[in-house]
C-alpha cells in the first residue's frame, strides 16, 4: 500500500505541473491526492510497518506489535484518527490564518487603501520598481510573515501593472523576496516559528545568523532579474481614476497594524496565529462596518450594498481555490509523513555517511518538492544538537528559502499562484534558476561565517 500513496503523490503532483497541458485545474488533482492517499492508509492500516508521530517528531515504539483495534494509545487505530486529527486541525490553523489575512487585505483594497501607498511606488521604472517590491517583500515578510507579504504586495501591484505577464514576473520575484524574508525572523514562517518555539534557535542569535544570508539570498536573484528583457524599460502609465476613499488611508493603517499585531498576540498568549488573525479580523470588520455606516449615511448607495457589508463583499472574493489546493497538498504530504517514510528516508542518508551540511542543503531542495513543515519536524526527531547551534540555523535558513525554486515549495508560491494564475511550468522556466542561484548564494555565506 506505501507503493500506492508514493505512486498517488507522483502522479498528482505530475497533474498538478501539467495543468494548462491537461486543462484541469490545480486544485482536482491535489484534493483527489489527498483523499486517495488517506484512503489508501485506511485500507492498509494493517500492514504498514511504522508509524510518525507528528507531535513528538519520532517513530511510535512498537507499532508494528500494535493490533489494528484496542484500548487506548496501544492500537493502529487510535494512531489513524489521532494523526488525521492532528493533521487536519494543523493545516486548518494554517487556512483559517490565510482566510483572515486575505479577508483584511479585502477589505482595506474596499475602501481603495492601497490608493495611499501608491506614493511608495511612483517610479516608473521596471528594475526600481522590481527592487522596491522585493525589498519591501523582504521586510514585511520578517514582520508580518511572508504569506501575508506576498498578498499585500501583490494586491498592491495590480493597481500599478496593468500588464498580467508582466506582473507574474514580479509575482515571481516576490516570493523570493519574501521566503527569504521570513527565514530570518522568528515569525517570518511556520519552520522557523517551529524551531523557535521548540527552543532550537533563539530569536537574536537566529536575526544575527541568518539576516545577511538572507539578505543574499534576496538581492543576488533581484539584481540578476534586472538585468533581463522582462524587467527592462518602463511601465505603461498607471491607472489614476480610481475614486480615493477618504477613510482609506485609516484603513490601511489599522489593517497593517492589526497583521503586524498577529505574533505580538502569539508571544504573549502563547496562542496558535490563526487565534490573533481572527481577532485582528473582527477589529477591523468592526471598523469597516462603522465607516461604511458613516458613508451610508451621507451617500447615495444602494440598499443590497449597503446590506451585504464589506466584510461580505471581501469574504466573496478571496481565493477559496487557492486555500483548497493548499489542504491537498499539506494533507498529501502528512500521509507521506504519517507511515514514517519522510523520516526514515532522512535517516537513511545519515546513516550512508552523508556530510550534514550537504544533507541541509538538500533538505532545503526538498522542501521545494514536499512541504518543508513536515521535514523540519522530521529534522527535530533526527538530530540532537543544543539550542543555537549551527545546525538548526542551517534548517532555518534552508527550508524557509529552499521552497522558492517550486511554486508550490511554499505557502507564499501557492498564494501567488492563486491570485495570478501563474503556472507551474512558467515558474520553472523563469523563476526557478533565480531562485537557486539566490539560495545557493546565501548557502555559500553561511559556509563561510560558519
Amino acid at each position: 500500500m506505501e507503493t500506492f500513496i508514493v505512486l498517488v503523490f507522483v502522479l498528482g503532483y505530475l497533474a498538478i505541473t501539467l495543468e494548462h497541458q491537461l486543462k484541469i485545474d490545480k486544485l482536482i488533482p491535489a484534493l483527489f491526492m489527498m483523499a486517495l492517499a488517506w484512503a489508501g492508509i485506511a485500507f492498509g492500516l494493517g500492514d504498514f510497518q511504522s508509524w510518525f508521530d507528528s507531535h513528538y517528531g519520532t517513530l511510535v515504539e512498537g507499532f508494528e506489535h500494535f493490533p489494528l483495534h484496542g484500548e487506548g494509545h496501544h492500537s493502529r487505530f487510535f494512531w489513524f484518527e489521532s494523526t488525521l486529527l492532528h493533521h487536519f486541525g494543523k493545516t486548518c490553523e494554517i487556512l483559517i490564518f490565510l482566510v483572515g489575512a486575505m479577508t483584511i487585505v479585502e477589505i482595506i483594497d474596499h475602501f481603495n487603501g492601497f490608493q495611499a501607498i501608491k506614493s511608495i511606488f511612483k517610479t516608473r521604472k521596471k528594475s526600481v520598481l522590481l527592487w522596491i517590491v522585493c525589498i519591501l517583500g523582504f521586510i514585511l515578510s520578517a514582520i508580518i510573515d511572508n504569506l501575508t507579504a506576498t498578498i499585500v504586495l501583490i494586491t498592491i501591484l495590480r493597481k500599478i501593472v496593468s500588464d498580467t505577464k508582466l506582473r507574474m514576473w514580479y509575482a515571481g520575484m516576490i516570493i523570493v523576496a519574501a521566503n527569504a524574508g521570513g527565514a530570518w525572523s522568528p515569525i517570518g514562517d511556520v519552520t522557523t516559528t517551529m524551531l523557535w518555539m521548540q527552543n532550537k534557535v533563539t530569536a537574536g542569535v537566529l536575526i544575527e545568523k541568518l539576516l545577511l544570508p538572507s539578505l543574499v539570498c534576496m538581492a543576488v536573484p533581484t539584481f540578476i532579474a534586472t538585468l533581463l528583457p522582462a524587467f527592462k524599460g518602463n511601465l505603461d502609465d498607471a491607472n489614476d481614476d480610481e475614486p480615493v476613499n477618504k477613510v482609506g488611508t485609516r484603513m490601511l493603517i489599522l489593517g497593517l497594524a492589526m497583521i503586524v499585531f498577529v505574533p505580538v498576540f502569539k508571544t504573549v498568549t502563547h496562542l496558535p496565529p490563526y487565534v490573533g488573525m481572527m481577532l485582528s479580523l473582527g477589529v477591523v470588520s468592526l471598523f469597516a462596518e462603522i465607516f461604511s455606516n458613516r458613508e451610508f449615511s451621507l451617500s447615495e448607495v444602494e440598499n443590497k450594498e449597503h446590506t451585504h457589508g464589506p466584510t461580505f463583499r471581501a469574504l466573496s472574493k478571496i481565493e477559496m481555490p487557492s486555500i483548497l489546493f493548499f489542504l491537498g497538498i499539506l494533507m498529501t504530504v502528512a500521509a507521506l509523513e504519517s507511515l514514517g517514510m519522510i523520516f526514515s528516508f532522512g535517516n537513511s542518508v545519515l546513516d550512508s555517511g552523508m556530510n550534514i551540511d550537504l544533507f541541509v542543503v538538500l533538505l532545503g531542495a526538498g522542501s521545494a518538492v514536499i512541504d518543508n513543515v513536515p521535514l523540519v519536524a522530521a529534522s527535530m526527531g533526527m538530530f540532537q544538537q543544543g539550542t543555537d547551534a549551527h545546525l538548526w540555523h542551517f534548517i532555518a535558513y534552508a527550508a524557509g528559502t529552499g521552497g522558492s525554486m517550486l511554486i508550490i515549495g511554499s505557502a507564499a508560491g501557492v498564494v501567488a499562484m492563486g491570485m495570478e494564475k501563474i503556472s507551474f511550468g512558467w515558474y520553472l522556466k523563469n523563476i526557478a534558476i533565480l531562485a537557486l542561484i539566490g539560495y545557493l548564494a546565501g548557502v555559500g555565506v553561511i559556509l563561510l561565517i560558519g
